[in-house]
């Protein structure tokens, strides 16, 4: 400790992980410390009570696994009905239909971004990614010897992608242009003619889109969700997503590729054996979990969809709320959709804290509460929350994130308020 600052040895930005971060501020708990302690910084719903997974689901995977007939090896690609549910699933919001060959099953979406990048690097190429953003993309950029471009989301525009920059960073020899929508980290959901623009810019630069769509469907802000797939005869988009988020089930680590091409672009018969082959290396979810997304799709209630939004409209109506209180916090946007929100910190206003990582240490030890730097997803002294907690374990946290705050604050501020 220096001058009242925790020094913390980080990562580069490239080999950054949340689960890294996360680990090392849990290492960081002051064991003495009485208070119970409240974790804000992944976005893992099932910890606590008020999220978990409709019975249809676990009731699909018992008699799949009960059946006796998925003990054995899946196609790589994915079984054969599951493939085909999510086709149907995914084609039910777009203007054309999916076959099941569009689709490949993946072990979470982790696994699809890693796919997405490994198929479209090759020597010189570079990728365009969001900052603030999802940090897997770098990692497995780097791992793909891809180079990485950073584009800004704009915090006084809804966090919308800034087109003009995408446009100039963007040459010959880029492969593909990342969105992530619902977004994480910034709450964000882009409205139908922010899309059309990015479509429409991709198009112009003839690059595919690659479209993170693992929070799909999960907003309760102004904008209805719409997947980028809508624009896939305009521009090729390849769509990842899961059914981690929107079923609660993130364990499961079930997740998917899809090539939304219905111009055909894109996919020719040397694309897709390539990728073919690439899965024949990899090791997809248990067959009996595949096995089970048929009928966890057709017959999960809209009533269990429902429910998890009122709980993160109410969420991330407290996490908005409270924060606006704590005057060395700023939040630009109402979050609108996923389960986490972007909060800017004013460090100047804070006497003895160096950055936002110092923050986020110090918050861990003093008040048992975890939250994530947002030098973790590309933006310095700011720092990223996830609502997707109980009401009453959020409120106590942000309780103890305004009161760590009023300790820190300089104290001629302090006489000010």
């Amino acid at each position: 400790m220096e001058n009242g600052s925790v020094n913390h040895e980080m990562e580069t930005a490239s080999t950054i992980t949340i689960k890294g971060i996360l680990s090392l501020l849990m290492q960081n708990l002051d064991e003495n410390n009485c208070k119970r302690l409240i974790r804000l910084g992944m976005g893992d719903p099932t910890l606590y009570s008020c999220f978990h997974t409709t019975h249809v689901a676990g009731q699909a995977v018992v008699e799949a696994l009960q059946s006796d007939k998925f003990n054995g090896y899946s196609p790589t690609v994915g079984l054969p009905q599951t493939r085909r549910a999510i086709a149907e699933y995914l084609s039910s919001d777009l203007p054309y239909k999916l076959s099941c060959d569009d689709v490949f099953i993946t072990s979470g979406c982790t696994q699809a971004i890693d796919v997405a990048l490994a198929m479209l690097a090759r020597p010189g190429a570079n990728v365009l990614i969001p900052r603030p953003g999802f940090p897997i993309y770098e990692l497995c950029a780097t791992f793909r010897r891809l180079e990485i471009r950073y584009y800004d989301l704009l915090p006084e525009n809804g966090w919308e992608v800034d087109l003009d920059s995408v446009e100039a960073l963007a040459d010959q020899n880029t492969v593909g242009f990342v969105i992530i929508n619902p977004g994480n980290p910034c709450g964000n959901v882009y409205s139908y003619q922010h899309l059309k623009k990015i479509a429409e810019t991709a198009e112009k630069l003839k690059i595919p889109v690659i479209a993170d769509e693992v929070y799909g469907h999960l907003v309760f802000g102004d904008n209805p969700f719409v997947p980028m797939g809508v624009f896939g005869s305009m521009v090729p988009v390849l769509t990842l997503g899961s059914l981690s988020k929107r079923w609660i089930v993130p364990g499961w680590r079930l997740g998917w590729f899809v090539i939304n091409d219905p111009s055909c672009m894109f996919k020719n018969p040397k694309i897709i054996e390539r990728i073919k082959k690439y899965f024949d290396i990899l090791g997809g979810p248990a067959t009996f979990i595949q096995a089970a997304v048929p009928h966890i799709i057709e017959q999960t209630d809209n009533v269990f969809f429902k429910k998890t939004i009122n709980t993160l409209r109410q969420t991330s109506d407290i996490c908005w709320d409270m924060i606006k209180e704590i005057p060395c916090l700023t939040c630009p946007q109402k979050p609108q959709g996923s389960m986490a929100v972007m909060i800017k910190l004013n460090i100047s206003s804070l006497e003895d804290i160096s950055d936002d990582i110092d923050f986020c240490f110090r918050l861990a030890k003093e008040e048992s509460v975890i939250i994530l730097p947002g030098t973790a997803v590309g933006l310095k002294n700011w720092l990223r929350i996830t609502f997707a907690a109980d009401p009453q374990s959020l409120k106590e946290a942000l309780g103890r994130l305004k009161s760590f705050c009023k300790r820190h604050t300089k104290l001629m501020l302090q006489q000010q308020q």
